[in-house]
């Protein structure tokens, strides 16, 4: 008489469900964030000049589209209104020149 030892496989469904438990309890863990304090240490706010919070509020929620110039385009224009009237002129230039076209 011979005695044999197998070593039998688990079958394909309690292979499944080893799979779903495992990313159950991966997919379960506290998620606890420290909301005090986000910025990183790098960041030194003291060093900042010139940041007044809340800066542009009103005009936000005026509705006021903010436009960043380069420094050689703010050159040639003295203030906000100087800049409007030159993209104004350009508009009525251009609207000419389509309706030659047309």
């Amino acid at each position: 008489m011979f005695l044999t030892l197998t070593t039998a496989k688990p079958s394909t469904s309690l292979v499944r469900e080893n799979r779903h438990a495992e990313n159950v309890k991966n997919m379960n863990k506290d998620k606890t964030y420290n909301l005090e304090d986000e910025m990183r240490t790098k960041y030194d706010l003291s060093q900042l000049k010139g940041r007044v919070r809340g800066k542009y509020v009103e005009r936000y929620r005026a509705g006021t589209n903010l436009v960043l110039l380069e420094s050689d385009v703010q050159a040639a224009f003295p203030d906000g209104e100087a800049v409007n009237e030159a993209l104004r002129m350009l508009m009525k230039v251009a609207h000419r020149q389509v309706q030659k076209q047309a």
